[in-house]
């Protein structure tokens, strides 16, 4: 089974449409996520792009923030403290990697816990790993319970093995499947014999950021595939003269999984969904602390 990830992003958009135009009925206006784009970087604008066209499909208010390559630390940073002071802002999303200067730990601290639509500040994170319910979620980890909820993937009392121990997805991923009552294994480039850990999983989750390192020989024949890779390898033959790829070979992988999700159109669309997600649980809960 191929686990579409584009077309579930899609209804679940279609959903957030109508949901966005009956909180404005209630509410007298819409969510207003702003996303800020610090330089030029290519991917970083292509993935803005991707985030401001979700955006406008789900009816938000939202727009879009640029600074110069230049600008300094702390001209970020007062634009994030006017963001968390404008009452009218609902969700504040600094797009990374920032320029080397800028230091992406403070500038993740800086935003006001209750917008931090990515779900990165150390409040939510905390809030992650302590059950909290109003904790915000990373957008990847919580897109990918979603995928395998709504592809009816059995959970509880499965083994799931994370390749990658990264904050944004490996950690988050372990936890979410945890509380699904999965038993996780974290893996990653020093776990010894690496392929024969793979080969236990029942759920499979690529988030190690090396190119088509997940060959056959590291899935269990059945095994649920999820690869959140995206990475750029060279191609002659397209006319922009790379390809995507995930982590995971998915030529030789589709042969073997019983169920695996596709790059592109696997994770990536469900992480802007899951943006979408967020501000929306967001601006309810700040209309509810401003009603209560």
């Amino acid at each position: 089974m191929i686990i579409d990830g584009k077309k579930l992003s899609q209804s679940l958009k279609d959903e957030m449409k109508l949901e966005v135009e009956a909180l404005a009925r209630q509410y007298g206006r819409k969510p207003c996520p702003m996303v800020i784009l610090v330089g030029d970087n290519p991917a970083s604008r292509s993935y803005v792009r991707g985030k401001i066209k979700a955006t406008e499909y789900c009816g938000f208010d939202g727009t879009l923030v640029e600074l110069p390559e230049d600008c300094s630390e702390q001209t970020l940073l007062d634009e994030i403290h006017r963001l968390n002071n404008d009452s009218q802002v609902d969700g504040i999303l600094v797009q990374l990697p920032l320029p080397k200067h800028i230091s992406e730990d403070k500038v993740i601290a800086a935003i006001a816990p209750e917008k931090d639509v990515d779900g990165f500040h150390p409040a939510n994170v905390a809030k992650l790993w302590l059950n909290d319910p109003t904790a915000i979620v990373p957008c990847t980890p919580k897109g990918i319970i979603v995928m395998l909820e709504k592809a009816g993937i059995e959970l509880a009392g499965k083994k799931a093995v994370v390749v990658g121990r990264s904050n944004i997805v490996g950690k988050p991923v372990a936890k979410l499947l945890l509380d699904k009552n999965c038993t996780v294994t974290i893996a990653h480039s020093r776990t010894v014999n690496l392929p024969a850990v793979c080969r236990e999983a029942d759920i499979l989750v690529a988030a190690v950021g090396k190119p088509l390192m997940l060959t056959a020989d590291y899935i269990r024949p059945g095994a649920t595939v999820i690869d959140v890779g995206i990475n750029r390898i060279p191609d002659s033959t397209a006319t922009t003269g790379y390809r995507l790829v995930g982590d995971v070979d998915y030529e030789a992988a589709k042969e073997i999984a019983g169920a695996i999700t596709p790059v592109p159109g696997g994770v990536g669309p469900m992480t802007i969904t899951m943006l979408m997600r967020n501000t929306i649980q967001c601006f309810i809960h700040r209309q509810n602390q401003l009603h209560s």
